[in-house]
């Protein structure tokens, strides 16, 4: 799209972080792919493919795999962060000692600070102030599909234009589009509430409630997010694009979410350890919940939905009983 490849590091060796990087790589820049486990490095160094997450899908010849997370910062020109958003501000403080000045910063994390309900650019803020250039990405997309190239669309949203268009141009390629917006608050909003509002989703069909059952969930989930939205300043456009309510389906419908998974889990009768157990990896919904009704309650925005998935995954509540609360709500104007 006549911009020069750049060289990019990507923090997070996991299935979304090793998808991206591969789609980096594919678009003709030079990728350095960093991961926590040595272990897990050399596996993917020698076998030149992710057979933990990405079994069966070999890497670009310019992925370069490092384990030395500062090394790898000081390797490139921008940094992608991919790690779970619990994660995001302890990798930030280590990627800041070794990173190049112009450099930005990139995250795909959905989620919030844990503890304080603080949006990862708020933490990225904080972290680096406010004259580093910063982005995240994200929107509907499986990272299995990204890796094997097929259709993907994803926002792009940054406190810089210039830069969320170098960012989004460095991702656009082959059957990957990336759209750009300047509205950081809802594009992380929107990633991060979808979570929780899947986990909902899953419970409701693990109890086999019906197809009319989940239309609603995932509408009035909307609804949820939207009035969450409104009150933090996030454009509603934002929210009802590829961000908001495009992830907010594909998490809510498609059986790859580890989010859904685990609301199909406890519908149908398993304890929450037994359902995180075979997933066997980071279901962000679980802390999301915790931050975004912290986030609600400071702002005084009713979210029965997300409250009951929160009293499910942290009060012990049963699932049955949070169905029926949902169902003995008092009627109202829909827009209400």
């Amino acid at each position: 799209m006549g911009q020069a490849p750049f060289t990019i590091a990507v923090l997070g060796a996991g299935s979304w972080g090793t998808a991206l990087a591969m789609q980096l790589a594919r678009a003709g820049n030079r990728v350095i792919l960093w991961g926590r486990d040595p272990g897990h490095v050399a596996a993917m160094s020698e076998a030149r493919a992710n057979q933990r997450y990405l079994p069966g899908i070999p890497f670009p010849e310019n992925i370069t795999i490092d384990g030395d997370l500062r090394h790898a910062v000081a390797s490139a020109e921008h940094v992608l962060i991919a790690t779970p958003s619990h994660a995001f501000s302890e990798t930030l403080v280590t990627a800041k000692a070794t990173l190049a000045d112009g450099a930005g910063v990139v995250w795909a994390s959905k989620g919030f600070e844990p503890g304080s309900g603080r949006f990862l650019h708020e933490v990225a803020q904080s972290q680096l102030g406010d004259e580093r250039f910063i982005a995240v990405a994200t929107g509907p997309s499986f990272a299995r599909e990204v890796a094997m190239d097929l259709p993907t669309a994803i926002t792009v949203a940054s406190n810089d234009s210039d830069f969320g268009t170098c960012v989004a141009r460095a991702l656009h390629w082959g059957h990957f589009r990336a759209y750009t917006s300047d509205d950081i608050v809802g594009a992380e909003l929107g990633g991060a509430v979808k979570n929780v509002l899947a986990v909902a989703t899953g419970i409701c069909d693990g109890m086999q409630l019906g197809d009319n059952a989940r239309a609603a969930l995932v509408t009035r989930g909307l609804a949820e997010m939207m009035r969450l939205g409104r009150t933090l300043g996030a454009q509603p456009a934002t929210l009802m694009g590829l961000a908001g309510m495009g992830d907010l389906v594909l998490t809510c419908t498609g059986d790859q979410s580890r989010n859904r998974r685990l609301g199909l889990a406890l519908g149908g009768g398993k304890s929450i350890q037994q359902a995180l157990d075979d997933i066997g990896q980071v279901v962000e919904g679980v802390g999301t919940a915790e931050e975004v009704m912290r986030l609600a309650a400071r702002h005084q925005v009713e979210m029965p939905i997300s409250e009951q998935v929160h009293g499910i995954l942290h009060r012990n509540w049963d699932p049955k009983i949070g169905v029926r609360r949902l169902l003995g709500r008092e009627q109202k104007h829909e827009q209400a």
